[in-house]
C-alpha cells in the first residue's frame, strides 16, 4: 500500500510541518509555476516519488537573486531534482 498523497506537494517549510515532515527526502526545483496536474512533469515526478514513500517538496520559479529562496525547504536527505520545465533554459 502506498503512502497517502497530500492534497498538494509542499512548497514551504510551513506546509511540510503541516504534513508532519521535519525533513524532505527530495526537493524538486522547476522553472515553471507549480500546478498539480498530470500534465506538468514536475508534479507527476513528485507524485510518483511520494507514492514510493519519499517525502517530496517543490520549489517553483525560484528567485535567482535571493539565495534564501532556493534554500527555503532546507537540504534534502537524498537529492535535488532540477528541471527548466517548459521554459527555454537559455
Amino acid at each position: 500500500m502506498s503512502p497517502a498523497q497530500p492534497t498538494f506537494l509542499p512548497a514551504t517549510a510551513d506546509e511540510c510541518r503541516r504534513l508532519g515532515w521535519s525533513r524532505l527526502d527530495v526537493i524538486l526545483v522547476t522553472g515553471d509555476a507549480y500546478i498539480d496536474t498530470p500534465h506538468m512533469g514536475v508534479a507527476v515526478v513528485g507524485r510518483v516519488l511520494v507514492g514510493a514513500g519519499f517525502r517530496v517538496g517543490i520549489i517553483a520559479q525560484p528567485d535567482i537573486h535571493s539565495p534564501g529562496d532556493i534554500t527555503r525547504l532546507g537540504e534534502p536527505e537524498l537529492f535535488w531534482g532540477i528541471t527548466g520545465g517548459s521554459i527555454d533554459s537559455m
